[in-house]
């Protein structure tokens, strides 16, 4: 399985642009007032218990669909209650704070370099096809680093296919946070996600962005996204514990960097800092990119390991 839609599971939701969020945010409100008690599962839906306490964990994906809202009442009610939402990052929090951690980690020095010029001389026409094919101006990538350039790529092919980082499950739920004055707790930071690209070698970096190229013009991607976003939209279990077993079976490289550094490596922070969420809050919500939800070494499978009754609702 090529790796880089696997990222949008695990983080990337930082791509969402701003001004959508609010464009958004009013219809949305109240398509989820209207039709909730209807509204089908989606992701993955875990409850933590310690003492009294519960927290509920919901698996997301970071980008979304129309068809993806309203969620369904269990996770609405979650949030109804909480007194804290906890997300990876908080894609409503200071734009020019993202800003600056993707002109640190995503972009290269003035002068220092082009993706393009880091490519093999046979991947760069490819390159220049899949830019006009998305639509993504020469000049404004330009100065990306390949992991980044790479990420736009499989953003675009997601949009191609109609999943839109405007509409990202994260966001939505910061969006309801935000205007119900509720605290929204981030678990990461937007640093610490670009920070993890950014330890690729130059030659590793290249070799992300090659793959990311080859999975396009073979169709994997085209594919690959429709399977993931489907088993999302279904809370389909089998599904997603399937998506998790090829991820940790793919040895490409961008699978192994994936499955090492954005699964594997994160998620023991990530329990902590949901296990430290439920020891201190009566009633909280947790949302998460799903795929950190199943599989070995799973954030719900390390909560278990720290002697917390954890519970799969769907």
């Amino acid at each position: 399985m090529r790796r880089q839609i696997i990222v949008l599971f695990c983080s990337l939701f930082w791509f969402v642009p701003p001004a959508l969020w609010a464009q958004e945010g009013a219809q949305q409100q109240a398509s989820q007032q209207a039709s909730a008690p209807g509204a089908a599962n989606r992701g993955a839906l875990f409850k933590v218990v310690q003492d009294g306490h519960t927290l509920y964990l919901f698996g997301t994906i970071h980008v979304g669909a129309p068809d993806f809202y309203p969620l369904e009442g269990r996770v609405l009610g979650a949030l109804e209650r909480a007194s804290v939402l906890a997300l990876e990052i908080d894609p409503l929090a200071d734009p020019g704070r993202m800003a600056q951690a993707v002109q640190q980690y995503g972009m290269y020095a003035r002068g220092a370099g082009t993706a393009q010029a880091a490519l093999p001389a046979p991947y760069r026409p490819r390159l220049e096809r899949l830019l006009r094919q998305y639509a993504l101006d020469a000049d404004t990538v330009a100065s990306m680093k390949p992991w980044l350039l790479a990420s736009v790529l499989t953003v675009s092919e997601f949009s191609a296919q109609g999943y839109d980082t405007a509409l990202a499950v994260d966001a939505w739920l910061a969006r309801q946070a935000h205007q119900r004055k509720l605290p929204v707790l981030e678990l990461e930071s937007p640093e610490s996600q670009m920070a993890l690209f950014d330890r690729m070698t130059a030659e590793e970096q290249s070799r992300f962005l090659q793959e990311g190229i080859d999975a396009i013009e073979d169709h994997q991607q085209a594919s690959q996204a429709r399977e993931i976003a489907e088993a999302w939209r279904a809370a389909d279990a089998a599904a997603l514990d399937t998506l998790a077993r090829k991820a940790a079976e793919d040895d490409t490289f961008s699978g192994r960097f994936v499955q090492r550094m954005l699964l594997d490596g994160r998620n023991p922070a990530l329990a902590d800092g949901i296990a430290a969420l439920l020891a201190r809050e009566t009633d909280s919500l947790a949302a998460i990119g799903v795929l950190h939800l199943v599989g070995t070494n799973s954030v719900p499978e390390l909560l278990r390991k720290r002697g917390l009754a954890v519970e799969r609702i769907y």
